[in-house]
């Protein structure tokens, strides 16, 4: 089964490569949300004509052949400006070429190399990382003639493309995959799950932390924003033998104003990729806010296993079960479709519940490397869908006859054959994963479904 085979390599191959982050930067109105837009198949940066539009980062996902990776849209880079919008712009990308593993100089081929793309090309060269000279706006076959100017930069060959239309982004993917380094952390060596505390500013994170190991050993107060990086801590007492991560807080970007705290936040986002459980921690004075949906979106794009722990519940008035139910379905009812996470009542401050928050974390991260049998599963399973059978479409019937999880990947993943697969569509699909969840243990844990032809 050649295409089976393909797609567990597809897999191997994503889990190798999580964690990189690419950084695209140039001099204003020369394509990069565009770009960006394009890379993330989204419209999530504003894009227009007008110098200067994109002032706060932009972050999103790329997937090419199999290969994650995060991309990191920047406002545009101006040298020895007096602006004060661009001083802080040029501010902001500095710190993002210093987090990234690979750097897209964008240029505008129409224009040729400026004065600007000189001067941003020397700063490029000094800070020794991986660049690729992308030449944009070549939307007519007589623009490539201008390519040859880009030489003059001393940053390699350049990649012509046209971000508008996606001419040429699939042979720059090709380099940027190829240039991306292997994942290498010290951690991911011992084979030890990491665990991730994440939330918005204040919300407790090291206070947790604190309670879990029995020392002050993380910085405490009640200034948002006073843990700056994301600091690994070795849990092994009681049976647990895990990392913990404690992250800086996860403001909106237009919040977003130290440069140091941005640094934060971008080094809080890699603790997301590179971990295997998420604590997501919520205010219960202040419920859950378009922040916390935020963070969860995050969490999802990255399918991390997720538990949601309720912080500060020692200074909720009321605490009957009918409140802790009303607060429990807001929370799962703003983060639809995904409900299948655990929801824990905690406090840091008078260390209530917080051990369960560790035996749950544990047990999700155990839901994740679960293993069904294929005859369990093909037992369960297809009744059910004999019972509810896809939709017809077009008056074709569409038959699920077999089922199977596919080893060794990061989050379990279950291939359905079906006759015509192509009209197997997203509620159905959602059904099924669903049922699985129904019959067994994967809480806290994303699951992916895939429809093959049998």
């Amino acid at each position: 089964m050649p295409s089976f085979t393909f797609f567990l390599y597809l897999c191997k191959q994503k889990a190798d490569n999580m964690g990189n982050l690419v950084a695209i930067v140039g001099r204003p109105n020369v394509g990069k949300s565009t770009l960006f837009n394009r890379l993330t198949n989204s419209r999530q940066a504003i894009v227009s004509d007008e110098a200067g539009t994109t002032r706060d980062r932009q972050y999103g996902k790329c997937d090419w052949c199999g290969v994650d990776f995060s991309v990191v849209d920047t406002g545009g880079w101006v040298v020895n400006s007096d602006d004060i919008f661009e001083e802080e712009i040029r501010k902001q990308v500095v710190i993002a070429t210093e987090e990234a593993d690979l750097v897209l100089f964008l240029c505008d081929i129409k224009n040729g190399v400026t004065d600007w793309d000189m001067d941003v090309a020397q700063i490029l060269r000094r800070a020794k990382l991986p660049v690729l000279v992308v030449a944009n706006k070549a939307d007519d076959g007589k623009d490539l003639y201008g390519q040859y100017d880009f030489y003059r930069l001393g940053l390699g060959d350049p990649y012509c493309i046209s971000a508008a239309t996606g001419s040429g982004t699939g042979d720059l993917l090709d380099k940027v995959v190829e240039m991306l380094p292997k994942k290498q952390e010290e951690e991911a060596e011992d084979g030890i799950p990491r665990f991730a505390v994440v939330g918005r500013p204040n919300v407790g994170k090291s206070s947790i932390i604190n309670a879990f190991i029995g020392e002050d050993r993380h910085i405490v107060t009640d200034i948002a924003g006073t843990t700056r990086d994301s600091i690994y801590t070795r849990y092994d007492k009681f049976g647990f033998d895990f990392y913990l991560v404690d992250t800086a807080g996860i403001r909106r970007k237009n919040k977003v104003t130290e440069d140091l705290e941005f640094y934060s936040v971008m080094r809080s986002i890699r603790a997301i990729e590179n971990s295997d459980v998420c604590i997501l921690m919520i205010d219960a004075t202040r419920g859950i806010e378009a922040q916390d949906l935020n963070i969860f979106q995050l969490i999802q794009k990255n399918n991390k296993s997720l538990v949601v722990v309720v912080n500060k519940w020692d200074l909720v008035e009321v605490k009957t079960q009918a409140a802790i139910d009303t607060f429990e379905g807001a929370i799962r009812e703003r983060m639809a479709p995904f409900r299948d996470f655990p929801i824990i009542f905690a406090s840091a401050l008078t260390k209530q519940r917080i051990f369960r928050v560790l035996e749950t974390a544990k047990q999700v991260y155990l839901n994740r490397k679960a293993r069904i049998g294929t005859t369990k599963l093909n037992e369960v399973m297809l009744p059910i869908i004999e019972a509810t059978p896809p939709p017809s479409i077009k008056g074709k019937y569409i038959k699920i006859k077999y089922v199977s999880q596919v080893p060794d990947t990061q989050i379990p993943t279950f291939i359905f054959y079906a006759n015509l697969p192509q009209y197997v569509k997203e509620p159905y699909k959602r059904f099924l994963e669903n049922k699985i969840r129904e019959n067994w243990q994967l809480t806290g844990c994303p699951i992916n479904i895939f429809i093959r032809q049998k």
